[in-house]
């Protein structure tokens, strides 16, 4: 399974983009279910953020959802910080 984030927005206005593949991971039935209830949440359009909020596209296996800051749920952080720590 392929997990991406993009992460636009901000006070800077910078562009972060960061990916994990979980295939074959000893971990990989965490992340699923993580990313399962992240997408569950999600939106199908790009919401509408806060001034210099980030607003995050999560892309797994090539399905497409949108949240913003601060209407985060816990799964979607979660995953979100996950990706962007371990993701190149």
């Amino acid at each position: 399974m392929r997990i991406q984030v993009k992460r636009t927005g901000g006070f800077a206005g910078v562009e972060r983009h960061a990916e994990v593949d979980v295939s074959g991971r000893g971990d990989a039935a965490e992340w699923q279910s993580l990313a399962d209830q992240a997408l569950a949440d999600g939106r199908t359009t790009p919401p509408i953020g806060v001034p210099d909020g980030f607003s995050y596209q999560l892309t797994v296996d090539g399905h497409t959802v949108y949240c913003a800051d601060p209407r985060l749920t816990e799964a979607q952080r979660t995953l979100i910080s996950r990706v962007l720590k371990e993701g190149a």
